[in-house]
């Protein structure tokens, strides 16, 4: 292989002084999207990785193959409200899924019956119009829907009317992280937002003070009620729910991404002031519901998995409070009210169950799943007799189910006709000890049919924000098993697959714990003969782009390539960008001397070494992408580019009118995805 001649990226003079120690940051320049010379360095980039990856075979050949796959029709578990049912559907390639309203979800199976109360795609000719958030009014009789351009986290909130699927004049802008939550009589509704940026800074500037705000249908977003807001507090913002009976306003405090919040309500029909129910940040809170003035709740106060509680807000001291559902071997992911009951959605080394308890706490049973799998979604309300979910595992496809309480028994609504033998597939769940003795699960998908030998394989992590890594099911991933690669899902720490302590244990100065786990993770697959450093490719996004740029930094013989997604890549910087600073609970701040410390240790973009052999790399990210800005990207990219010895390719590939990756069209994903698989099929040795 001929080694690549990259774009020249220039380099300044720019050193920062962190505490005394002096870090050179020569590509700057490039946080700067939108000037010309960063758009010229972006063309020059494109033009060189479009250029390598339509001289590769097997792309044309797996984006005909990714088109096959993916048509076919998709509908989400029906939500219940009033007398109506809604649903979200895709006939298979459309860019965006089309919301539906039916009178009853007796058209489920076939995904038909009802009719168009929302397209996304009419909104743009490229798909690039999302719609990413939505609520119904109590009556049924309104939609609240926010949309959002190019994959940006700004949303913009209108209503339609479900009787005409038409939209009333007023449009709320500057909206972002936030849901709509129904006043009882439907006169309208709460939403969060933020003051309207300075021009040409939406997609740079930090997110601070974030406000609760009332919108009164039919008035103007001027005449909005201020509800809620801390000038004091900077960091903290605000999701709004009214309880199911309508009396009360519950307002969760959000710091960043710190799991814990604060909880405060208001009592609407008294018109009392906003009461401050839990006002010390130290555990996660979650409500579920109420009976008047008990409060259902959600927690882990002295209970690292999750408890369920029982509040009296007249009298809450915490020695009054009762414990309903008492910490367990699993972790407690959510919990609804229906049908009188608790739902509770559970993990268990890495996988769901659903578990039922009574009122009081009592046990009923659990509700039986068809494969070790995950639960998607979970609609149904408290009066309701039926409980809807959605199900998927890695070879199962998200198939929609009807829990009737009265029979406890799961009928099957909707399974999708998708052209691809499954039965030809296995799913195994491994355990993988790690440097220093942690037990951790490994989930592995590969066709039945694999020869014995180093196979190509693909190891995906995350390790982060608290978040699960579940069995899910990806219609692309299926076009890399039938090719007969390997997949791995490892549940690394910093997640939330063991609770909050193993969250913790992959936060701040505890974070090399992550990138030592995906590395054992690497190491016994090796080892174990399923596959080889020259087989072996990584891949993350986000957080998960943090962690492949980390391991190739640290480990670069043991893969052959790597795919970081949208990745935070400059630790010392990331706070300074949109929402990045609500990341320090997970990473801490170079801004504080320890943080420099043990995050220039591990970041990224100040870990890469010239002289040193990298594995082909492929960066992906977009050029509106306001979580995590492209500038990771960029400098990533730029710095191993310039540091990388072998002849293995370094490339970008940038994506235009897109973000972080929420609400991208079919069309693109299909290119992208298509482009990833032929660049590390051909990256891997046969």
């Amino acid at each position: 292989m001929t080694a690549f001649v990259y774009p020249p990226t220039r380099q300044s003079d720019q050193v920062d002084d962190y505490h005394g120690s002096l870090v050179a940051d020569p590509y700057r320049w490039l946080e700067d999207t939108d000037s010309p010379e960063t758009r010229a360095w972006i063309e020059a980039q494109n033009a060189l990785t479009f250029g390598y990856l339509e001289s590769l075979p097997e792309r044309e050949i797996i984006r005909k193959r990714l088109n096959e796959l993916w048509d076919y029709a998709k509908v989400t578990a029906p939500y219940h409200k009033a007398s109506r049912f809604f649903q979200l559907r895709n006939s298979g390639l459309q860019n965006q899924d089309v919301l539906y309203v039916m009178d009853a979800p007796g058209g489920i199976p076939q995904a038909e019956g009802g009719r168009i109360l929302l397209d996304p795609n009419s909104l743009s000719s490229d798909g690039t119009v999302a719609l990413v958030g939505w609520e119904v009014s109590p009556d049924g009789r309104w939609l609240a829907y926010a949309t959002a351009s190019s994959g940006s986290d700004w949303q913009t909130w209108r209503v339609r009317s479900v009787d005409s699927s038409e939209d009333l004049p007023e449009v709320i802008e500057w909206s972002k992280f936030s849901g709509a939550a129904w006043q009882e009589d439907a006169s309208g509704f709460y939403y969060s937002r933020y003051d309207k940026p300075q021009p040409n800074q939406e997609l740079l500037n930090a997110n601070y003070y974030q406000k609760l705000y009332f919108h009164h249908l039919g008035k103007t977003q001027a005449e909005d009620r201020l509800v809620y807001e801390r000038p004091d507090e900077k960091e903290w913002g605000f999701g709004a729910e009214v309880s199911e009976d309508g009396r009360y306003l519950v307002i969760s405090v959000w710091v960043g991404t710190d799991p814990r919040n604060l909880l405060f309500y208001q009592d609407l029909q008294a018109g009392d002031p906003v009461v401050e129910l839990i006002s010390d940040l130290e555990a996660n809170y979650a409500f579920v519901g109420n009976d008047g003035p008990d409060f259902y709740l959600k927690t882990d106060l002295e209970a690292p998995r999750g408890r369920l509680v029982a509040v009296d807000v007249t009298n809450p001291d915490q020695a009054q409070w009762r414990e309903l559902v008492p910490q367990q071997d699993w972790t407690l992911e959510q919990v609804r009210l229906v049908a009188d009951q608790f739902v509770c959605l559970v993990t268990q080394d890495a996988h769901q169950r659903l578990l039922r308890y009574d009122l009081d706490g009592t046990f009923l049973g659990e509700i039986d799943l068809p494969a070790l799998g995950s639960i998607i979604t979970l609609s149904g309300e408290r009066k309701d007799s039926i409980l809807y979910y959605a199900f998927t595992s890695f070879t199962y496809p998200s198939t929609v189910f009807a829990y009737h309480f009265s029979e406890d028994r799961s009928k099957l609504l909707f399974a999708p006709a998708i052209q691809f033998d499954f039965s030809a597939y296995t799913t195994r769940q491994v355990f993988v000890t790690s440097k220093d003795g942690t037990r951790l699960p490994v989930f592995l998908v590969y066709r039945n049919d694999l020869p014995g030998g180093a196979q190509r394989m693909l190891l995906y992590g995350y390790g982060g924000f608290n978040i699960s890594l579940t069995p899910s099911f990806s219609i692309s991933r299926l076009a890399w098993l039938e090719r007969g690669g390997i997949l791995a899902v490892a549940n690394l720490r910093g997640g939330n697959e063991y609770g909050e302590e193993w969250h913790q244990a992959g936060t701040k100065e505890r974070k090399q714990n992550v990138f030592d786990d995906f590395i054992a993770c690497a190491e016994w697959l090796i080892d174990q003969g399923l596959t080889s450093p020259q087989h072996l490719a990584i891949q993350g996004g986000s957080n998960g782009g943090l962690l492949v740029g980390a391991c190739i930094s640290q480990r670069p013989e043991l893969f052959a390539a790597a795919q970081p997604a949208v990745g935070v890549m400059d630790m010392l910087r990331f706070h300074k960008f949109t929402i990045g600073w609500a990341w320090v609970s997970d990473y801490g701040s170079s801004d504080d001397p320890e943080g420099f410390k043990y995050l220039h240790a591990y970041s990224p973009l100040h870990n890469l070494k010239p002289g040193v052999s990298y594995p082909a790399t492929l960066v992906t990210t977009a050029d509106h992408d306001d979580r995590v800005v492209p500038g990771h990207s960029f400098k990533f990219a730029a710095t191993l580019q310039a540091a990388q010895a072998g002849e293995a390719p370094v490339l970008i590939r940038i994506q235009t009118k897109a973000g972080h990756g929420f609400g991208k069209p079919t069309a693109v994903i299909i290119e992208e995805q298509a482009d990833i698989w032929a660049f590390l099929f051909n990256a891997l040795s046969s």
